[in-house]
């Protein structure tokens, strides 16, 4: 939690810093213009964004297919351009970094392995809880012993 606070109130510290840095070396109205274009394209791809991203959930949908992978693109996508209409070269800089394909199926597929992981160590504690809360059972709820259906018959000689 102090961590993010200090990220907090350091990174518009950080931008303003590099903002003077850019605006030194390349002079005050260009790097104002620079930072009203990022602006301008982070509203245009929020906006491309979330139609492209409607889209694709509902064409998913249609084929049957959950649209969990298309909307974690579209949440990448809808990031970097609301960092890219945020003021300040730090921001645009991670921004295009979210728009960058590779990167986001990087960050996706991170992320989804996290919920995955997360999900079962939840599942696993859950079971062992509701074991722990029934005597006499040794078995975890949701897990049946191993159990093989069939059907035979007596045969006599």
């Amino acid at each position: 939690m102090r961590a993010f606070l200090l990220l907090f109130l350091l990174f518009p510290v950080l931008e303003l810093y590099v903002f003077f840095q850019v605006s030194t070396a390349i002079g005050f109205f260009p790097a104002l213009l620079l930072i009203i274009a990022g602006s301008l394209l982070g509203v245009l791809v929020v906006r491309v964004a979330g139609l492209a991203t409607a889209l694709s959930a509902r064409e998913s949908l249609n084929r049957g297919e959950l649209p969990a992978q298309q909307m974690l693109q579209g949440l990448m996508v809808a990031l970097g351009g609301g960092l890219l209409v945020l003021p300040g070269f730090i921001s645009d800089i991670a921004g295009l970094l979210l728009l960058l394909p590779p990167v986001r199926h990087f960050l996706v597929n991170r992320l989804r392995k996290r919920a995955e992981e997360q999900a079962i160590r939840q599942r696993a504690f859950a079971d062992e809880f509701e074991a722990a809360r029934r005597p006499g059972t040794h078995q975890p709820v949701g897990r049946e012993p191993n159990v093989i259906e069939g059907e035979f018959e007596h045969r006599d000689k």
